[in-house]
């Protein structure tokens, strides 16, 4: 094989994008799991606001709950409940019921977002690789990727945090998918999320990292729900879920994925002028 080595700026189109799961690319409001953390520590006597669990969103499941656990009224609770402020001990206790109930709700909650599809479509039409990462572990993607796939959505490559030292804000899911491609430079590939955690983990890879608002977990919403609700309303929480994703390093926040085509072109004329993920 030819050796490889760069020599200048990367100019090239856009070649892989890489796609977290719920509340980007399936599970519309990333419902499942927000419920889910809320029955885990409601089983150990201690109850959490829905805002509280979305809040490490995007997390290995693990390390969700133990940031969910760090924080200051939900360890208050803990210690009302328990005599005790939480360690690992606590940890450990809630991840042992997250992992069932993580099992048993993951199926229900599968379902592709809308556009999905066609964006997918168009992504392989280019010639594309099309990578996933997520918070979820080995087990539960066990369950998720079979449903998706009967639901119509098969990436080219799965990564879970099972699978690296350390999950986002990490950039080692992303380097895997890289490596599972067979894609570089990073600045060739783009990452879509839905959480702060996916910014910082695309950032922290060197990649083009996009935002998607409407199907994500800050504004929390099933597509019914956010049809329902008022216009104004949802522009005012999708304003919100905006601005804290551009704070966490977005280059572009969108509606949702079925916007992100065009999002891919912009991209690849920045490219083309020699600019770089990096600049903040």
């Amino acid at each position: 094989m030819r050796p490889f080595l760069r020599t200048r700026a990367y100019d090239g189109p856009v070649r892989a994008v890489v796609l977290d799961w719920a509340g980007t690319a399936v599970d519309h409001g990333c419902l499942g799991p927000a419920a889910v953390f809320v029955q885990a520590f409601a089983l150990h006597g201690v109850e959490v606001s829905v805002a509280e669990a979305r809040e490490p969103m995007g997390s290995e499941k693990r390390e969700h709950v133990r940031r969910m656990l760090g924080m200051d009224g939900v360890a208050a609770r803990w210690r009302a409940a328990h005599g005790h402020v939480p360690g690992e001990a606590a940890v450990d206790a809630v991840y042992r019921d997250v992992e069932p109930l993580m099992l048993r709700t993951i199926a229900a909650h599968a379902v592709p977002v809308p556009g999905l599809g066609e964006f997918v479509d168009r992504v392989r039409g280019r010639g594309m690789g099309l990578g996933s990462c997520t918070g979820y572990t080995g087990p539960m993607m066990e369950v998720l990727v079979p449903e998706a796939a009967r639901q119509g959505y098969s990436p080219d490559v799965v990564v879970h945090a099972s699978e690296v030292p350390a999950g986002r804000p990490y950039p080692w899911m992303c380097y895997l998918n890289a490596m599972r491609l067979g894609v570089h430079p990073m600045e060739s590939m783009v990452k879509i999320g839905d959480t702060v955690a996916d910014m910082h983990e695309g950032r922290n890879a060197g990649m083009w990292t996009v935002g998607v608002v409407r199907t994500g977990n800050d504004v929390g919403l099933s597509e019914a729900d956010a049809a329902r609700m008022d216009t104004d309303m949802l522009t005012a929480r999708m304003a919100v879920a905006t601005a804290r994703l551009r704070e966490a390093g977005a280059h572009y926040v969108v509606d949702s994925v079925a916007d992100c085509f065009s999002v891919i072109e912009a991209i690849e004329v920045r490219l083309a002028r020699g600019e770089t993920p990096y600049p903040a």
